[in-house]
């Protein structure tokens, strides 16, 4: 794929009072957010096909239209323009954003198949790595927010974005997007406001959680250190192995300095990205899901008002399995799993679904070994793990729930198999139609960086879901091996 740099250029939230303050708006950081300071970027790439996308329609009439409605939907969503700060004088970094503060806009063209790079097939990691940006990252300053706008003349173009995860989780992430998408699809029609349930609340106060777990999170994420000088590192580790090594790291140590002592808000080194990754999204129908949910509860030894069978658990403890299978070794190696929750809901007062930060803990499923997952009833093992987890949620609180998490952090051992999942099936990301049709795909890039897969809903379906994967081309071909080969016995009724 050649990718041609057509332009760089800064787009301003639209001008309000706001603009006229010389001040700063400064967000302080929450107990939620703080977990995110040194986390590589989320990289995303939304697909849209066009009937007729020339240079000529694409640069009179598209660009300038995602151009004004990105400027018109910043007045709203202004801090993702803004930095992370940290000076030396804070305890914590913050996001500061001034009035004359921009969001990065890059455009460019490519002469790929836009078929075959949207599609859902296997395809090279390599290109879809070159449709996203990057932050702009330093000891003591970070950008938020960069965007990347490709054409694939003649065929469609794609938007793909960096984020810093400090500012905002998924939700607030994907209710962005759909907000973009609002504005630009109502451009030249009489109206430009968004509606209520896309117009964030960025009031911090709402996250009612003990200031002492913010001391303690600060004081025990020593997995962030960089390790250098003869220490470990990760230039030389596998995507699955950097995860284990970044956790064990000098208890001594600040997560927050690096090898001279200095302060730093960079993320760890994650070394040379493997050339030999694919990608695929593979399709659970609804129909599909519910024969899985038929099989766990035919196979498992329990209840069924002892298990938790939602889609998520579903669908997880399916993935999981599959790619435990497929990646063999030692039955003794042991596994950790994590995914997060969101708890909008579970705080005393719930926060409000439009806003715009982190309310999400970590869970990780940890204690288990290969050996559990692998065999006949290694699915529906997965399925008590995550059905175990996610029923606890509701008797234990933010605090009780961090603690885990830590604590399952320092047990974790070098040879450990990580698997996570980033998104989700209620987030309606394939409602975000700027005025040209709703996306024909969504991948979320950055998977690459770290082990795991993503969850999506179903483009053309309510139910199921849309599981994207990136792994080494014999891992891939085997993981679809299992995973077809389960479906199989789940309509079978083996």
């Amino acid at each position: 794929m050649e990718l041609k740099v057509i332009k760089n250029s800064r787009v301003s939230p639209a001008t309000d009072s706001f603009h006229d303050s010389a001040d700063p708006l400064i967000l302080p950081l929450t107990f939620f957010d703080l977990r995110w300071v040194r986390s590589h970027p989320t990289q995303q790439v939304i697909f849209y096909k066009l009937s007729e996308s020339s240079r000529e329609l694409f640069h009179s009439v598209i660009l300038p239209k995602l151009e004004l409605s990105l400027s018109l939907v910043l007045r709203h969503y202004f801090p993702l323009a803004g930095h992370l700060k940290w000076n030396l004088q804070d305890f914590k970094p913050q996001v500061v954003v001034y009035g004359h503060d921009t969001v990065s806009l890059t455009v460019a063209e490519s002469n790929a198949d836009f078929l075959f790079v949207s599609g859902k097939g296997i395809r090279p990691q390599k290109e879809l790595r070159v449709l996203v940006p990057e932050l702009s990252v330093s000891c003591d300053s970070s950008s938020l927010y960069s965007l990347q706008v490709t054409l694939f003349p003649s065929q469609g173009f794609c938007i793909g974005l960096a984020e810093h995860h400090v500012l905002k989780d998924g939700v607030g992430s994907i209710m962005f997007i759909k907000a973009w998408a609002h504005i630009c699809k109502s451009l030249g029609h009489g109206t430009m406001t968004l509606p209520s349930d896309l117009t964030p609340i960025i009031d911090r106060t709402l996250i009612n959680v003990r200031p002492s777990l913010e001391s303690k999170i600060l004081e025990s994420m020593s997995y962030f250190s960089d390790e250098k000088n003869g220490k470990r590192t990760c230039d030389n580790l596998s995507r699955e192995s950097r995860f284990t090594a970044l956790q064990h790291t000098d208890p001594n140590s600040s997560p927050w300095e690096e090898k001279d002592g200095k302060r730093t808000m960079k993320p760890p080194p994650v070394g040379e990205i493997c050339k030999d990754l694919v990608r695929i999204t593979l399709e659970l129908t609804h129909e599909k899901v519910e024969k899985l949910k038929e099989r766990a509860k035919r196979e498992s030894t329990r209840s069924q008002p002892e298990l938790h069978l939602s889609t998520f658990v579903i669908v997880n403890a399916y993935v999981w399995s599959c790619l435990v299978k497929a990646r063999g070794g030692n039955e003794e190696r042991p596994l950790l799993f994590m995914y997060a929750a969101d708890f909008r809901n579970r705080l005393d007062p719930p926060v409000p679904e439009r806003y715009l930060g982190n309310c999400v803990v970590i869970i990780n499923c940890i204690g288990y070994k290969t050996k559990n997952l692998l065999g006949r009833d290694g699915f529906v093992n997965a399925v008590e793990i995550l059905s175990d987890s996610v029923r606890s949620l509701c008797s234990r609180g933010t605090e009780a729930l961090w603690e885990s998490y830590f604590d399952g952090m320092k047990q974790v051992k070098a040879d450990t198999l990580v698997e996570s999942v980033s998104g989700s099936t209620r987030m309606g990301l394939y409602a975000a139609d700027f005025g040209w049709g709703k996306p024909v795909n969504h991948e979320i890039v950055s998977i690459d960086r770290y082990p795991a897969f993503s969850m999506w809903e179903r483009r053309d379906e309510i139910g199921g879901a849309e599981i994207g994967l990136c792994l080494k081309k014999s891992e891939m071909n085997s993981f679809i091996s299992l995973f077809r080969y389960g479906l199989d016995i789940a309509a079978s009724r083996i």
